[in-house]
């Protein structure tokens, strides 16, 4: 916690803290105790009702602190709305601070927003859910700490199902701690340890050690993927001042869009700059004190901050070459990053490190060390315009839509539903 805290001090200074804590305490503070739930209970229960009403094959609950509206919209939101529109009544878990949800909201159809950190809601909506006679879900992440080993357990009694999705190795750094939380170390061992619960992985490496833990019964590979016709979509958006300087010096854009983390390979990054060749552009948010402490004064690196998800996609599609600039390591070989389906999508030649789950895609030009790493940059640069890679980044692009993702999860669960004694 004290490593965390001073972590938080050099990325907003102890005053933007200060302000961040009290957002956050007076916005979970109106969820808990929303006005409108706790004066007319009735009309809420009646709302619960009319929402249940709907056509829906099986309910599935996101139970997670990770908002639906965050500027970082990656797989809860993607696979939630994908699972909507293949049938399954979604309620995804508001966060007080992105949110803001009283009760319940429709985003769209069978995709709902609801606030189970009203205590009253939560009951209201339980006990409505309890009169649905259709499979039901809690699904949760590996990495995920706001719902207790106890709440899990007594959705278990109620009848529900246990989805547990696995998506990166267990670790403090994706935790952003400075040791595993108690609270994802207890669910994961009871995953590992209850052949019923449903688990999804999202890499090789991730299934390989389910197996290994508790064979494959109840084990859904659906790894991660991209809205593809999200990327197909074009409009006109006016660039920042700052980035029009970037694209003004008519150098080739390097990107890298994402969490810059304690697993981002900074050397690399250092060396790229250093050639001269490019504009190293960074866009995301500074997740722990790593880019302070590895890329201070570096010049020739452009660090943008975060973008909004609806228009991250202009900033990318304006570079030269996209990359996955990441370490080699127990972390970095389970993950099957969303960005790279995101690239595909974007049709920009892609350098990666030597990532597992990168090597399985032929579009995507692996550097297996740094100096190997900028020879294919000067590769990527050459295949900009080539008519046969562009078309291997579409091809590869349609393959991992997150229709196909939502449907490998749904057919996994529809298996598991006909077998008796579950």
């Amino acid at each position: 916690m004290i490593v965390k805290f001073y972590t938080l001090i050099g990325k907003y200074g102890l005053r933007g803290l200060l302000v961040k804590v009290l957002r956050l305490l007076c916005a979970e503070l109106c969820a808990r105790f929303p006005l409108s739930v706790l004066l007319h209970p009735g009309c809420v229960r009646k709302e619960i009702r009319l929402a249940l009403t709907g056509d829906y094959n099986r309910v599935i609950l996101w139970r997670s602190g990770f908002g639906f509206h965050v500027p970082l919209y990656q797989r809860p939101q993607q696979m939630a709305r994908a699972l909507a529109q293949q049938g399954c009544l979604m309620l995804y878990e508001s966060n007080p601070l992105t949110d803001r949800v009283s009760s319940l909201e429709s985003l769209e159809k069978n995709l709902l927003l609801v606030n189970i950190r009203s205590l009253l809601f939560r009951r209201s909506l339980l006990s409505e859910l309890d009169r649905v006679k259709k499979p039901k879900y809690l699904q949760l992440y590996s990495t995920d700490r706001d719902c207790s080993l106890r709440e899990l357990k007594s959705f278990v009694r109620r009848g529900w199902r246990v989805l547990f999705e696995y998506v990166d190795a267990l670790s403090p750094e994706i935790s952003g701690t400075a040791r595993l939380p108690k609270a994802v170390a207890v669910k994961f061992l009871y995953a590992m340890t209850h052949p019923e619960v449903t688990v999804v992985v999202t890499a090789e490496r991730l299934r390989q050690d389910v197996i290994r833990r508790r064979g494959t019964r109840n084990l859904i590979v659906a790894g991660n993927g991209v809205d593809l016709d999200f990327f197909q979509h074009w409009d006109h958006y006016d660039f920042e001042p700052e980035f029009k300087a970037i694209l003004s010096r008519r150098k080739p854009i390097v990107c890298y869009y994402g969490a810059l983390a304690s697993w981002i390979d900074y050397e690399l990054l250092r060396m790229i700059a250093a050639s001269g060749k490019y504009s190293l552009v960074l866009i995301g948010v500074r997740y722990d004190a790593s880019f302070e402490q590895n890329m201070r004064g570096v010049e020739g690196v452009d660090f943008l901050g975060p973008r909004d998800y609806r228009v991250l996609k202009y900033y990318a599609k304006a570079a030269d070459v996209l990359i996955l600039p990441f370490l080699i390591n127990e972390i970095t070989r389970a993950t099957s990053p969303v960005k790279l389906f995101e690239y595909m999508a974007l049709q920009k030649p892609i350098v990666s490190t030597d990532i597992d789950e990168c090597r399985r895609y032929k579009s995507v030009l692996i550097g297996t060390s740094h100096q190997n790493f900028l020879y294919q940059l000067e590769r990527a640069m050459e295949l900009r315009g080539n008519v046969e890679y562009l078309a291997l980044l579409d091809g590869e692009a349609r393959a991992n839509d997150w229709s196909a993702k939502a449907k490998s999860v749904i057919d996994g669960l529809k298996k598991q539903e006909k077998l008796p004694g579950d």
